[in-house]
């Protein structure tokens, strides 16, 4: 079955008609909680386990019948098998899908207390392949410049108006084709989209560019009507679907020279744009319907600011220390920066092109030096600190003074 289409559940059944069973009624239970999309995707990995177990365990006919041995033997088996693609092998991602839908359903059988249920969990986190987490893909400000200039030449409005729907809102490309009819709504601030209920069950509202109100209008008042139910159906009132929309977004890429574009990579675009100039990523999980900011993170991993400046701020103290040509200062010079770095109790020698972040912590600062001279003014404050009680400081200025009686003899 390596790279082979599956069997059905049909054929699979007359091998074993009870565990066959067992993995329907699961799929047949989660259909009344999930997305048609979810339960297919448990249905390829609920028939993937049943079709291993047929070819390789003939004599397990029941899930109750499993053991741990036959779950690491189908982990093995996943690794090697082929996706269909050339001699390609399937990615971690997928073999943790698989993996993760069968550990899911073992849980709830078990929990469901069902007849036909392992005895304990047989599979568990640590048997998930680590997934892989790649930066999003967006597009540079450069290219996105041309994409969009591209856009705005198309011959075809309904072009323009999914290109730059997509690009200024960030979209998914369902959401895009789901958009009802009355998705343009009106406030005392401006116009709004209203996105219905999605990936995440939920719907959001998003502030809608006033170059977008203008496109979607003009689109609108020559090719939809105003009773079509959907926003942006393509010329003929038809829905707009995921490979109709790539191909419109691939023509204007073509157009601008900048290769393959799909409709993710412009979400991905305005994500990145507005994090790069400041946006917080609470108001871009508003704008892109995240549930958690765990899922926006990923944004600022792009460009994390506050890592460049804290780095770019170090790196300029640290050349400085690695300066291998530092100013020479004249005696007055010397005088007035001596005079400038002059403690209470000492001197800071502190290089001057490193900044000082301490406000009162200079006595505990390497660059702090002091001398006989101001052995009054220490033995004051050490008298003060042990009066008091307080401890460190006393312990800190009792240090110092020993320090100064050991130089002076």
């Amino acid at each position: 079955m390596n790279g082979q289409t599956l069997p059905s559940w049909e054929q699979l059944s007359e091998s074993a008609p009870t565990l066959t069973m067992t993995l329907q009624r699961y799929l047949d239970q989660i259909g009344c909680v999930l997305r048609p999309a979810s339960v297919t995707s448990t249905d390829l990995s609920m028939r993937t386990f049943a079709a291993f177990i047929v070819d390789h365990h003939p004599d397990v006919t029941a899930i109750a019948a499993l053991e741990r041995t036959h779950l690491e033997d189908y982990k093995r088996w996943l690794l090697t098998r082929g996706s269909g693609r050339g001699n390609a092998t399937l990615s971690a991602t997928t073999r943790s899908l698989r993996l993760g839908s069968l550990r899911m359903f073992f849980i709830r059988a078990i929990e469901w207390d069902w007849d036909d249920a392992p005895v304990r969990p047989l599979l568990f986190l640590g048997d998930l392949p680590m997934r892989d987490q790649p930066l999003p893909k967006a597009l540079d400000d450069t290219d996105a410049g041309k994409f969009l200039r591209a856009a705005q030449t198309q011959t075809r409005l309904l072009r323009r108006v999914v290109a730059e729907v997509l690009l200024r809102t960030g979209l998914r490309v369902g959401e895009l084709c789901d958009l009802g009819g009355d998705a343009v709504r009106t406030g005392a601030d401006g116009f709004w989209l209203h996105v219905p209920v999605g990936k995440l069950h939920d719907d959001r509202y998003l502030p809608l560019h006033p170059t977008l109100v203008g496109l979607i209008g003009d689109y609108r008042s020559r090719h939809v009507p105003d009773s079509h139910q959907l926003l942006i159906p393509n010329e003929k009132g038809n829905p707009l679907n995921r490979a109709a929309v790539t191909r419109m977004l691939n023509r204007i890429a073509t157009d601008a020279g900048i290769g393959h574009v799909h409709p993710h990579k412009l979400r991905h675009t305005l994500a990145t744009q507005a994090i790069n100039r400041g946006m917080s990523m609470e108001a871009i999980a508003a704008l892109l319907g995240h549930r958690s900011l765990d899922m926006t993170r990923k944004y600022a991993r792009i460009a994390d600011r506050t890592v460049a400046e804290a780095y770019f701020d170090v790196a300029d103290k640290v050349d400085a220390l690695y300066d291998s040509h530092p100013p020479v200062l004249s005696l007055t010079e010397l005088e007035r920066e001596m005079s400038a770095r002059l403690l209470g109790n000492g001197y800071c020698t502190r290089p001057r092109q490193l900044d000082c972040a301490h406000d009162s912590a200079c006595e505990n600062c390497v660059y702090f030096q002091t001398t006989i001279g101001f052995r009054p003014t220490l033995q004051a404050q050490h008298d003060d600190a042990v009066t008091k009680a307080q401890t460190d400081r006393a312990e800190l200025f009792g240090h110092l003074l020993t320090a100064i009686d050991r130089d002076a003899s």
